[in-house]
């Protein structure tokens, strides 16, 4: 805030506003992902916090929003897909509801260095001859670009979602890219040759670099792969986790799962506080970055499994390894009715819930309660500024517990 700019009041648990307080973005009606563009940011955090009060009406405590100190240029993850207008390369976003490619110039909400790099791996498109990747015949080679960037260490990563294996010229591509970009630690490419909705797929080749990027998170150090789940707002994920791991109440006597551990952030922070902690995770190359951050950070009281998370609590409950707290922070559709009546089968004396969509929290908090569990407080972080998401963390604990 400029000096000599008076502060608006704000509720408690609300953080400064920024000085683009009412941020504009002419891509709005197109895009449709900054729905609360050209909003008072005080207005943004007042109507997040009504969604969630009244979603989880009458279920617990729902305390005051905390606001981003920084709502603007936050992500960390910048997906931009490319395609063609009047026969000139565009790179953008999908417009809403279709596959029509919005050229967007300038993001408000992401990384202004990914901005920049994407810009120039349009322009390089250009001089090389790289045609975008058109779904309906099948030509073209580049779909997607995915830049990743690291706010502490300052590493960036760049991937070339490719449709074909084939990338001609891609040594000197590169290399043309880094001498406008000097900032970027590593390319990938990544190869998707399949008609689907996802960015990423399965196979994909190093072209510079480890392969990988590293942050820091908490004091911890995070290795960070193209297809690894990572929070996209480091500044208020660090508020988000700091709050679970109290609701969590850890002495260094309990054993805690982490569901959905994605690399392992909120279960590594978590075993500096508990006895042991075991991380489970789908994703098998996620589970290879949790094992190689915990071996980075020297913690020693931490293992991770690459499972079902449903299915890997039943194992251990049929093994009489019970869980004394389970974290969890499952994908926006939330959780299923079979892993939460395995979570309350475990019998922990807490459940920490971290939430990226509050109607699946407010559905899923009902299953807890079918089999005795209650949600006593949810605490909300706008994580998503000038959007309308917004991420929870809720404590549930057993009804006669």
């Amino acid at each position: 805030m400029r000096p000599g700019r008076s502060e608006e009041k704000r509720t408690e648990g609300q953080t400064a506003a920024p000085e683009e307080k009412k941020a504009g973005c002419p891509y709005k009606k197109k895009c449709g992902g900054c729905v609360y563009s050209g909003m008072e940011y005080p207005e943004q955090l007042k109507r997040k916090e009504q969604a969630v009060k009244k979603l989880l009406s009458g279920k617990g405590i729902v305390h005051p929003i905390t606001g981003a100190e920084q709502p603007l240029y936050y992500r960390n993850k910048v997906t931009a897909s490319f395609g063609f207008r009047n026969g000139k390369l565009i790179a953008g976003v999908y417009e809403k509801n279709s596959h029509r490619v919005v050229n967007i110039d300038h993001c408000l909400i992401q990384d202004e260095r990914a901005d920049r790099i994407i810009h120039v791996i349009r322009d390089l498109c250009v001089s090389f001859k790289i045609k975008a990747f058109d779904e309906d015949s099948g030509f073209g080679l580049l779909r997607h670009v995915m830049v990743r960037t690291a706010r502490k260490t300052g590493q960036v990563m760049v991937i070339l979602v490719t449709a074909s294996p084939m990338f001609p010229g891609s040594r000197n591509f590169v290399k043309a890219l880094r001498e406008k970009c000097p900032e970027i630690t590593t390319v990938i490419q990544n190869i998707n040759s399949l008609r689907t909705s996802m960015v990423l797929g399965n196979r994909e080749k190093v072209l510079f670099g480890k392969g990988y990027i590293e942050d820091e998170l908490c004091g911890l150090r995070f290795r960070i792969s193209s297809g690894s789940f990572y929070q996209v707002n480091p500044e208020q994920t660090e508020k988000l986790y700091e709050k679970a791991i109290e609701l969590a109440g850890l002495t260094g006597k309990e054993l805690v799962l982490d569901a959905y551990c994605g690399v392992g952030t909120i279960g590594m922070i978590a075993s500096r506080d508990a006895r042991e902690v075991i991380g489970v995770e789908l994703n098998a190359d996620a589970v290879k970055d949790a094992e190689a951050n915990a071996k980075t950070n020297g913690i020693g009281n931490i293992g991770f499994y690459a499972n079902d998370a449903g299915a890997f609590l039943e194992d251990l409950s049929e093994e009489g390894v019970k869980p004394d707290v389970v974290l969890m922070d499952p994908p926006r559709t939330g959780s299923t009715p079979e892993f939460i009546k395995s979570v309350c089968g475990a019998k922990p004396k807490r459940v920490v819930y971290v939430s990226c969509n509050p109607e699946t929290l407010a559905r899923d908090v009902d299953v807890f309660r079918r089999y005795n569990y209650r949600m006593e407080e949810a605490w909300p972080f706008d994580n998503f500024p000038l959007t309308e998401h917004v991420e929870t963390v809720a404590l549930l604990k057993p009804v006669n517990g």
